[in-house]
């Protein structure tokens, strides 16, 4: 299948595009990071035109995001809100115009509406419903990351840690959230795009593993792959409560869980990753 990854050099988007390569996909990335000429923000976009009109199925995966850092900086700013609203207008009319079959990626923060990302992925919500694509809620998706202004909880700690030797807390780390790891991430997008007919808009399909965990868990975690390897990291929570997602909790949907279920856990899949940062670092 011919498959078109928007925003393949992203977080989720660098690891489905090796994971479909490897499975026999076709994969026709479209990232600003390859080719200026990708800049979804350009409205029109004669490459956009081309990338959706000669695939078979579309993962619509760009969005200006990042971590909590990067959200509580930007998400309130024109810019932020901008850079959105024009990708997400680029790329449904294309859709829409080849009537292509496609999954939106939003987030489980598209029900908190005192958060600019959490109303956008809403918006983005209802132009897929409108459609009649799919949308996937993820939660917390973790892997390697290339852009570290964006870096979210787990590569920032460990960046901290080398860096540092301190990882500094934006928060006390008593909010929780669900993780889930890039490759798993993977598997149930492929799912998804096979059984396609067998979803609906309505669907709720969150991407997940399932189980919380608490951000000072996570560092604590990360403090003792250090500690392994002989470097004594310091943890240091700040008195600040979370101003990002304000501690809000959903619950999952478990509806998906009929297909694909995460496989990775939480200390297997940091593990992976410190590896893998740590190479940076020899």
């Amino acid at each position: 299948m011919k498959v078109t990854i928007l925003g393949s050099s992203g977080q989720i988007g660098a690891y489905l595009t090796e994971y479909l390569r490897k499975k026999g996909h076709e994969v026709i990335e479209f990232d600003k990071t390859h080719d200026e000429r990708h800049d979804m923000t350009v409205i029109p976009n004669i490459k956009l035109h081309g990338a959706i009109h000669q695939s078979d199925f579309v993962f619509f995966l760009a969005f200006d995001v990042g971590g909590s850092h990067y959200l509580k900086k930007y998400q309130h700013t024109f810019k932020f809100l901008d850079n959105n609203a024009r990708m997400m207008v680029n790329a449904f009319e294309y859709i829409q115009k080849y009537n292509k079959p496609f999954v939106f990626a939003s987030s489980q923060m598209s029900n908190m509406s005192y958060s600019p990302y959490g109303v956008v992925k809403r918006v983005g919500e209802l132009y897929t419903k409108s459609l009649n694509g799919l949308i996937v809620k993820f939660w917390n998706v973790y892997g390697i990351e290339k852009d570290m202004e964006k870096a979210h909880v787990i590569t920032d700690f460990i960046v901290k840690g080398f860096e540092t030797g301190n990882i500094d807390m934006m928060t006390d780390g008593t909010e929780e959230r669900e993780f889930l790891y890039a490759e798993d991430c993977c598997e149930a997008l492929e799912t998804v795009m096979q059984e396609y007919t067998a979803f609906t808009s309505s669907d709720e399909l969150h991407i997940t593993s399932g189980i919380s965990t608490s951000i000072l868990e996570i560092a604590r975690n990360i403090q003792s792959l250090f500690k392994e390897i002989g470097k004594e990291v310091d943890v240091s929570p700040s008195p600040s409560k979370d101003e990002v997602q304000k501690d809000a909790r959903n619950v999952p949907d478990p509806y998906i869980k009929k297909w694909w279920q995460s496989k990775t856990s939480i200390t297997d899949g940091i593990k992976k990753v410190f590896t893998e940062m740590k190479k940076n670092y020899d």
